[in-house]
């Protein structure tokens, strides 16, 4: 589990270096299990809090008392986001500590709502905290217990994926849509109207990659398209839905400027449209559109914060499904095929003249890699994460 070790091991640096770090990731996909095995292996120098328990979250009434007790020991905080005024006393804690000469290791703080977590981390706690996001299981995390197409087809959530049976998987991920409807979305933002926002999150599974037109969205929904745009900054803000905003550099070229959206989650996107297993997708329309959203997320995941991803598009149809942007310089142009025999297309190879990266690939649903013409790489999902891991 190549990236799940990377992931431990990032996380310790980053308490290593940083006095707070915080853990960010939508409910159930393992942000508790990662904090709590970080707890258990310092023993007794760790204390774990979860607030959604009211008794731990009575122990932060007196929040100085509570962490003069466990000054030497780190501090995890679960569902952080119900002690909203704890980040302007971290400051503080934090600022003590490294006056004793202290200064790293104090607290981890779990979350699903990132930028509302952000926000009110980034305002306290700047120079002072590092984030790291958790993202459901990979393929090639996954590659010990699933296959590509089952990881496809039932997502990420350990629970969808690790089901006995599609079936189970897909009420799991039933659960888990309506449990964001009727708990998460009254908690995190209880003027939004749940049953519209699961309405929209349906319309964007239909429409998985597709350029935002919140005019369109607007006018299916009956609201104002400020509205929707609320919605959607809610579901990016929980982590379910990627805004892949459009690559903008001067190449002389008009350019679409609006975002893709994508349902990060494949499993989720596929129970949203009622299509419990792997042969249901497939014989689906979505699947191309599917296929792409799933292959993005996992090279995002696999390609290090060091990239900046991005698609391009011009308006004369010259396209890149995924753009890697490192240091101000295009490093990677992806196009993304759900056939195991591609062929590259057109517009592919207009961008590419236009951008010049420094590789470009096609990632497809087949097992065999293989160079094509114009210096384009064919390469299967698997091998592209692990040449981005590998050249982080």
């Amino acid at each position: 589990m190549i990236l799940e070790r990377r992931l431990q091991t990032d996380l310790e640096d980053r308490l290593a270096h940083q006095p707070a770090v915080v853990l960010l990731g939508p409910r159930q996909v393992g942000k508790t299990t990662l904090a709590r095995a970080t707890a258990a292996a310092r023993g007794p120098r760790a204390v774990y809090l979860d607030l959604e328990n009211d008794v731990d979250l009575r122990r932060l009434d007196d929040a100085e008392a509570f962490v003069n007790a466990h000054a030497d020991q780190l501090i995890v905080v679960d569902e952080i986001h119900r002690a909203p005024g704890l980040f302007p006393q971290l400051r503080g804690f934090i600022d003590r500590f490294r006056r004793q000469g202290r200064q790293a290791g104090h607290f981890l703080l779990l979350g699903s709502a990132a930028l509302d977590l952000m926000r009110q981390s980034s305002e306290s706690l700047a120079g002072r905290v590092s984030y790291l996001e958790l993202v459901g299981l990979d393929v090639l995390e996954a590659q010990g217990v699933a296959p590509q197409a089952v990881r496809w087809s039932r997502g990420g959530f350990p629970g969808s994926l690790l089901a006995a049976n599609d079936r189970a998987s897909f009420r799991w991920r039933k659960d888990f849509i309506r449990s964001y409807l009727e708990r998460d979305i009254p908690v995190f933002a209880p003027r939004l109207p749940a049953a519209t926002l699961g309405r929209l999150w349906t319309m964007l599974a239909h429409a998985q990659g597709a350029p935002l037109n919140s005019a369109r969205l607007a006018a299916s929904l009956a609201v104002s398209a400020p509205a929707v745009g609320r919605y959607i900054d809610l579901l990016t803000d929980l982590l379910l839905v990627r805004r892949l905003a459009p690559w903008a550099g001067n190449v002389g070229k008009r350019l679409v400027k609006s975002p893709k959206l994508y349902l990060r989650d494949s499993g989720i996107a596929h129970a949203l449209l009622e299509l419990p297993g792997w042969d249901d997708v497939v014989g689906h329309p979505i699947a191309g559109a599917s296929w792409e959203g799933f292959v993005i997320e996992n090279l995002i995941a696999a390609a290090g914060d060091s990239r900046q991803p991005f698609f391009y598009r011009t308006a004369d149809g010259a396209e890149i499904d995924l753009v890697f942007e490192r240091g101000g310089q295009i490093e990677l142009a992806v196009e993304i095929k759900l056939s195991s025999a591609p062929s590259v297309s057109k517009g592919f190879y207009l961008a590419c003249e236009a951008i010049r990266p420094k590789a470009a690939f096609v990632v497809h649903g087949g097992d065999a890699a293989w160079p094509t013409t114009g210096g384009v790489q064919a390469l299967p999902l698997a091998h592209m994460m692990r040449h981005l891991i590998e050249t982080a």
